[in-house]
């Protein structure tokens, strides 16, 4: 497909999923503003779930001169996708057509979250003016609206973790005197923007303002950050549901959000041939491993808003919402339908409407037909790297490698190119490989296999079987056999020049609306 093809293609009003093939850190550079990551090395774990139906058009893009989009297509086509295409001469082509290519990753709502704030005029204040506040004795509360580990790695003093589709059905036990402000933030713009423009929406009568530019913005004002910290909010009162439930009733219908029952959803998994549906359950992960409907998805409610791409790829597929008692369905369904997703839906009574799955949720993975590879035990490894007869393999992710711990002596390498990884790695007589749960390691196996003599087995588990077994681990990205480019490094994942990344990462958000105006493809709405 040839970039104006592709271009049509984005504003035809059919289904469409534009996946990059590339690791984050490549896509991150450079890439179109609906592609999705999914790379080469993990792309077995990541399609089944998040390209469900088979016969939905896709379109693979990379470099010009990686093959990577070819590796992509054949392994698709393998699986029975029937509709793939690559995008002629890449993203180098896009460019040279004279199309917009962003930096960063989850770009389409980090763009959206611009566009919130300049459309909405979302009220801010600065770190100094919060600490003002914080210092003034007026009746304040700081409500953090990203996930629990987010939050752990640094958070505004005396802040709350509510994670962003909490904050409507929460604040209203969080903050039940109306005097009392309410400060949303996270860690950059686009979750404090949506978390607090959410409550302004829900109509509650307290103040709402974000923090601008979050705890970014906080440590480069000078302020301390708290660390550690596990304050959240406390189980939910009859009264606050009541009120969360009456503001999330008149949300829904300034919105149009929409709302399903059993025999629809029934009828939308009847029809999953012909249009892409995902179950999406957008409460805590928790909640959704103790009982969740059959076919669906963990998607809590603020990260779906926040990188919608990394749950759904496909454009116009039907997104059915899944939560207790819909106020964070609600509220997440009222966002999705101002990024402009048109078939988005409420699952009414979802958890009472037919039997729950409770067993371990596992992502499903697309094993091959034969899978002959030898595993080995965390002990069994433990002998062999004692009686130095292994060389092991890590093909977690670099961050998960370097702050995790891996197995001492561990060498790092990217799936996708293990041919080059066999270039540095020592000569050994076996090689096992390993990654985080020990998956993505299996299906590597006759990968390296091909290109070695020695023999290749993987380590059953992974590196989290290993230190569960309380075996030795260690830090740091000391033996990297191949590129480290397989994660695009958030400003506080670096470990120097923090400071100047956080700096142009903020200047970067409030650049998106600008771009987002020349590409011309977003489908933005206002209420």
């Amino acid at each position: 497909m040839t970039p104006a093809e592709l271009k049509a293609a984005i504003r035809d009003g059919g289904e469409l999923a534009i996946v990059d093939v590339r690791e984050q850190g490549s896509y991150g550079k450079r890439h179109l503003f609906w592609a999705a990551n999914m790379p080469l090395s993990r792309l077995e774990l990541d399609a089944p779930a998040m390209l469900p139906r088979k016969s939905a058009r896709i379109v693979l893009c990379a470099g010009a001169a990686d093959g990577l989009a070819r590796r992509a297509a054949d392994k698709l086509q393998g699986w029975g996708y029937s509709q793939v295409s690559i995008l002629q001469g890449g993203v180098e082509a896009w460019e040279k057509a004279g199309y917009e290519l962003f930096s960063g990753v989850y770009v389409p709502s980090k763009a959206f979250g611009e566009f919130v704030e300049h459309e909405y005029h979302t009220p801010s204040l600065s770190a100094d003016e919060l600490k003002a506040l914080s210092e003034s004795g007026e009746k304040l509360v700081i409500l953090d609206s990203r996930p629990m580990d987010e939050y752990a790695a640094m958070n505004i003093p005396g802040g709350i973790n509510v994670p962003g589709a909490e904050l409507a059905l929460r604040v209203h036990d969080l903050a039940p005197d109306p005097d009392t402000t309410v400060v949303v933030n996270c860690a950059g713009r686009t979750r404090s923007i949506i978390g607090a423009q959410s409550l302004i929406n829900a109509g509650i009568p307290n103040r709402v303002i974000a923090l601008r530019n979050g705890t970014m913005g906080w440590h480069l004002a000078g302020h301390e950050l708290e660390r550690n910290q596990t304050r959240r909010y406390d189980e939910l009162s009859k009264a606050g549901l009541e009120a969360a439930r009456r503001h999330a009733a008149e949300v829904a219908a300034r919105f149009g959000v929409r709302k399903i029952d059993r025999a629809g959803v029934d009828r939308f998994r009847e029809e999953a041939e012909q249009r892409s549906l995902y179950l999406l359950d957008v409460r805590d992960p928790t909640e959704f491993e103790t009982g969740r409907v059959p076919g669906s998805h963990p998607a809590p409610g603020g990260q779906l808003v926040q990188a919608t791409d990394a749950y759904v790829p496909t454009r116009q597929a039907r997104l059915v919402l899944i939560d207790d008692n819909g106020v964070r369905a609600t509220m997440t369904a009222s966002w999705l339908v101002q990024m402009g997703w048109k078939d988005v839906y409420v699952y009414e009574n979802a958890l009472i409407s037919e039997p729950l799955e409770t067993a371990h949720y596992i992502r499903p993975v697309y094993w091959p037909q034969e899978m002959t590879a030898k595993s080995v035990t965390p002990n069994a490894l433990k002998m062999m790297l004692e009686a130095e007869d292994a060389a092991v393999v890590d093909l977690a992710r670099s961050l998960y490698h370097r702050d995790h711990g891996h197995i001492p002596g561990a060498w790092f390498a990217i799936r996708a190119r293990l041919a080059e990884a066999m270039q540095a790695l020592p000569p050994a007589r076996r090689y096992v490989l390993t990654s985080e749960d020990g998956r993505l390691a299996q299906l590597a196996v006759p990968e390296l296999a091909a290109q070695t003599k020695a023999e290749v087995c993987y380590l059953k588990g992974g590196t989290a079987t290993w230190r569960a077994d309380g075996l030795p681990a260690e830090k740091g990205l000391n033996r990297p056999a191949t590129e480290v480019d397989d994660v695009y490094l958030r400003p506080y994942d670096r470990e120097q020049g923090v400071e100047q990344a956080m700096n142009e990462y903020l200047s970067w958000e409030i650049e998106l609306v600008r771009q987002i105006e020349r590409d011309g493809d977003a489908t933005f709405l206002k209420f």
